[in-house]
């Protein structure tokens, strides 16, 4: 037994016990080992009440913490995509409103009096030209001079050439911008019900063809967009097309 005023020896701490004669100190551990683990089925020690989790590592950045949204609030908007324009809010300027029809800037059908009234105008500028040469042709051909028929059935020519040209031009304006002399002047455009563009000048020649259904029973075909919940003539059922505001 070591000498207990050895002062190079190890002492008990005070309240400490020696162990008794034949039993073994505790076991200390020693340098480098690690410390004992739990045994099987034991949970690792957590941390005490009121102790900070652990730490990241020296180096390792920390992710910032997410704010999250409190009871009865709303979720931000999703952002818009890489390279996408920001959309302004309603009522602010630069905010478009998107329409999911094809009835034309403002959205409405053209009413029976402004496709009337560019169907009027379009006629004169067709027939008047030919009425007027007609109107000549007759009087010199009823003169009763060989000379003077012949000049007159050559202003009728002139006037049938002029109606046909006309015609086709309008046919033509109709088909690529939608809109004639008159359908600009009443500020109504022409367009397809599916697709909302122009309908070519293939189609717009049909469409004034199958006018000869508008005439028939009394030009009911005329006044069937008074009631019609497209505003649709004869032609524009046939033709599948309609006459917007431009």
């Amino acid at each position: 037994m070591g000498n207990p005023y050895d002062p190079y020896g190890q002492q008990p701490g005070y309240g400490q016990q020696q162990p008794g004669y034949g039993q073994q100190p505790p076991a200390q551990p020693g340098y480098g080992q690690p410390p004992a683990q739990p045994g099987y089925g034991q949970p690792p020690a957590q941390p005490g009440y009121g102790q900070p989790p652990a730490q990241p590592g020296y180096g390792q950045p920390q992710a910032p913490p997410q704010p999250q949204p409190g009871y009865g609030q709303q979720q931000p908007p999703a952002q818009p995509g890489y390279g996408a324009p920001p959309q302004a809010p309603p009522g602010q300027p630069g905010y478009q409103e998107v329409h999911h029809h094809h009835y034309g800037s403002g959205g409405q059908l053209a009413e029976w009096g402004s496709r009337a009234g560019g169907y009027i105008i379009d006629y004169l500028i067709v027939a008047a030209p030919f009425f007027v040469l007609y109107l000549i042709g007759n009087v010199l051909g009823a003169s009763g001079s060989s000379g003077a028929a012949l000049i007159g059935l050559l202003f009728i020519l002139i006037g049938a050439a002029i109606w046909l040209g006309a015609f086709l031009w309008i046919c033509y304006q109709e088909g690529t911008t939608g809109q004639s002399i008159g359908k600009r002047q009443m500020n109504i455009r022409l367009v397809g019900a599916q697709t909302g563009q122009p309908i070519g000048f293939g189609m717009a020649v049909l469409r004034k063809i199958a006018h000869v259904l508008d005439s028939a029973l009394c030009y009911l075909g005329f006044l069937w967009p008074l009631w019609d919940e497209r505003k649709q003539t004869f032609a524009d059922k046939v033709c599948n097309t309609i006459v917007v505001r431009s």
